[in-house]
C-alpha cells in the first residue's frame, strides 16, 4: 500500500513538471494566451492531487508505532 501511493505521488509531481514546463513552452514561444491558461489551471490542480497524496500519505504512514 505504501509503494503504491509513493508511486501515485511521484508520477502526480512529474505530471505537475510537464505540465508547468509546457505551459511555460507555450508563453516563451508566443503561443495562444488561452493554451497557457488551460494548461495552468490543469498545473494547478495537479498541485492540489499532489497536496492530496502527500497529506493522505503522511496522516496514513506517518504515525510512529
Amino acid at each position: 500500500m505504501e509503494y503504491a501511493i509513493n508511486f501515485a505521488i511521484a508520477i502526480a509531481l512529474i505530471f505537475v513538471v510537464g505540465v508547468l514546463g509546457l505551459g511555460l513552452w507555450n508563453m516563451i514561444k508566443g503561443g495562444p494566451g488561452n493554451t497557457s491558461q488551460k494548461l495552468m489551471r490543469l498545473r494547478v490542480i495537479g498541485q492540489a492531487v499532489a497536496i492530496v497524496l502527500l497529506l493522505g500519505a503522511l496522516f496514513l504512514f506517518g504515525r510512529p508505532g
